[in-house]
Order: structure tokens, then sequence, then C-alpha cells
């Protein structure tokens, strides 16, 4: 949550010439619904499923960027279909970094607590080692452009 996932996908799929594909997009088309409401009304159990339905939808895909919600690496299932998509990066950022992004946006219904600051440290803790495990490649993105990580990875993607 608030690594630059959505914004440096599109700059690597623009460069690279392939197709930009963002799952929290594919979910909130198939429910008709925002983040924020399918979380409230449906809960996050079904939206996680959603996920990973999402993920099985690009399987064979060719020439395809794909920028995940920040837990999908939550769902066990998911970690071996992200990598069956292809490298899995792994954008991260220091927890002060992360708070600065993410403390303005109203739409991000896992900081609708008593204290998101806090809730941003506890998912940051719960997280890492799940994104750690899943990923080929890191780039911190704490003291960088969005052109800048991607530029990073694209080198990592070019033959």
């Amino acid at each position: 949550m608030g690594s630059g996932k959505s914004s440096v996908g599109r700059l690597i799929a623009r460069t690279l010439g392939g197709r930009f594909v963002d799952t929290d997009k594919i979910v909130t088309e198939r429910a008709g619904q925002e983040i924020t409401e399918i979380f409230a009304e449906r809960g996050e159990l079904w939206f996680r499923q959603e996920e990973t339905r999402a993920l099985h939808s690009l399987l064979g895909s060719n020439g395809i960027v794909v920028a995940t919600g920040g837990g999908i690496v939550t769902v066990s299932a998911n970690r071996p279909l992200l990598k069956q998509l292809g490298l899995v990066v792994w954008l991260t950022a220091d927890e002060e970094t992360i708070w600065e992004r993410v403390s303005r946006n109203k739409k991000r219904p896992l900081l609708h607590t008593d204290n998101p600051r806090d809730t941003v440290r506890t998912l940051l803790a719960e997280r890492n080692p799940l994104y750690e495990a899943a990923a080929d490649m890191q780039v911190d993105t704490s003291a960088l452009t969005h052109a800048e990580v991607a530029e990073r990875i694209c080198r990592r993607l070019r033959p």
C-alpha cells in the first residue's frame, strides 16, 4: 500500500510496449463497486477471493504488467499464481514514507481504524515476510521517483 505499484506498473508497460493490468480494477469492475464499498458490504474475505479469481483470469496472458493490491500476498494460493504470471517485483518503502503517501487517501478501507498509523505499522510487519518470500526482485521506492523505479525494473526485464 502506497509503494507506487500502479503508477510504476503503468510506466513499465508503456516503456516495454505491454499492457497494464490492475487486479484492483478487475475486482471493482466485476463487482460494480469501489473497494471501500466492497469491504463495507461484502467484506475483506470476499475481496481476497476475487483477487485470486482475477489472478487466475490473467494466467497465460503475454506482454502484461500486473499491479496488485497490497494484501494479495496474504492469501497463500496467490503467491504461486504471481510467480506463474512472471517476475514478481516487491516495491517497498519505509514506514514513514508509506504513511506520508497513504494518510490523506480516504479510499483505503484497511486504514479505517482508530489508529491508522499503527495499522500501517502492523500491516508492514505482517506482510513483509510474505512479500519477501514471493518476490524475485525488491526495489525500495522511498527516495525514488516512479520513473526511477520503473527504469530499475526495466533494466532487469530487458534481455
